[in-house]
Order: C-alpha cells, then structure tokens, then sequence
C-alpha cells in the first residue's frame, strides 16, 4: 500500500458547504459552569473549614476552628441576585488547641455557649462578578445582629467519586469583636491589650449539590 494518495477530485457539480462556525471556548466553559453550578447545596462539615484567627499579646496570631456547623446554599448563575446562603455554628464547638483558651471562650467573658449556643449567619443579598462573589447577610453573635459583607472566591466544581457535584467557594473578612458585645480583654503591663479586637474569619467551603 502506498503512503501517499492521490486527492480525490472535486464534481463539478457539488459545492462544498461551509463549515459551521465553531462555538467560542470560552462561551462553551461559561455555559457549562453555569449549568452545572446553579441548584441547591448543602455544605459538606467534613471538608469545609470555618476558621478565625486572632493577634494574642501584640506579638503572635492565635488561630481556630468551629467544628460543629450546618448550613445550606442556593446558587443562581444567571441571577446571582436569587442566591442565598443559611449558616448555624454551634459556638461550644470553637477549638484553639488550648484546653484553657477553649474554655475560657466558652465562658460567659466571650461566646457564652450555655446561653448563646449558636451563631447563625442568613444572607440578606447577593452579587456576583465572574468568579468573584459578594455575599451580605446579618451576622448574630450573643443576641447582637449586624451585616456584614463577605468576599468569596468560587474555586469552580467537581464530581467526586461518589457521584456527589461538589462547588467549592473562598471567603475571608474581617470583624470588630466589640461589634457583637465580645469585649473581654486584660491589659499589658507593656502597653496594648492581651486580645485584638479584630478578627480575621476565613471560611473554605466545600458544599454538595442536592438530588
């Protein structure tokens, strides 16, 4: 057999149709993300970090986590305005690795757990650019709500080998403690104060997409 063949000759007759323009790459990645993230989620606790972090004595940052939350999400990719996030924290669940910090935090100087078991978090508005959200909602922290806005990231999807769609999102913002009635705090005989009153909270979520 030859390698080399000759071009087949064209009829006379027959014109060639043109091809169908291809479709953008870009349209086809922003349609398939939008079908495929737009639904109801329920966040995943085993891999989602709800975590905060805190400058100790003036000089080192104290970080921690709450391990015991729920919370849900509806995503709309065309009308980002439509989506909304519910979030209850269970505020006896805070760990800093310190037996004695935790517990001091649990006690009525800070969250007060016995009286104020939960910290929720209910979205009031919600807007999006690109991979870039804004969710704003009322935070509740010992009785006391106010709003406050979060950045997201939207770090984009996957199926896990469970079948489950995941949507994965990054967030941080940083709070007055003194805002939500945490104003417990002890002086330095060097100057300043032994906590900060800023509170960095950092949340990386991993949410599964509903049946």
């Amino acid at each position: 057999m030859s390698f080399f063949r000759r071009k087949p000759k064209s009829s006379p007759t027959t014109t060639p149709h043109a091809a169908a323009p291809a479709a953008s790459p870009t349209a086809v990645a922003e349609a398939t993300s939008g079908s495929v993230l737009t639904g109801d989620y329920t966040i995943d606790p085993s891999h989602t970090r709800l975590g905060f972090s805190a400058r100790h004595a003036m000089v080192t940052t104290v970080r921690g986590t709450f391990s015991d939350f729920e919370g849900t999400a509806h995503v709309d990719t065309e009308t980002p305005g439509s989506s909304s996030v519910r979030l209850t924290i269970r505020t006896a669940s805070i760990a800093t690795g310190s037996a004695d910090r935790d517990g001091h935090l649990r006690s009525a100087d800070f969250f007060d757990v016995e009286t104020y078991p939960e910290i929720t978090f209910v979205s009031t508005s919600v807007e999006r650019d690109g991979t870039d959200w804004a969710v704003t909602g009322d935070l509740t922290i010992k009785g006391t709500t106010r709003s406050l806005t979060i950045p997201f990231e939207e770090n984009g999807t996957a199926q896990d080998p469970f079948g489950n769609v995941r949507i994965g999102f990054e967030g941080a913002a940083t709070i007055n403690r003194k805002d939500w009635d945490l104003t417990w705090n002890a002086a330095l005989e060097t100057g300043g104060v032994l906590v900060s009153d800023k509170i960095r909270l950092e949340l990386d979520v991993s949410a599964i997409k509903d049946a």
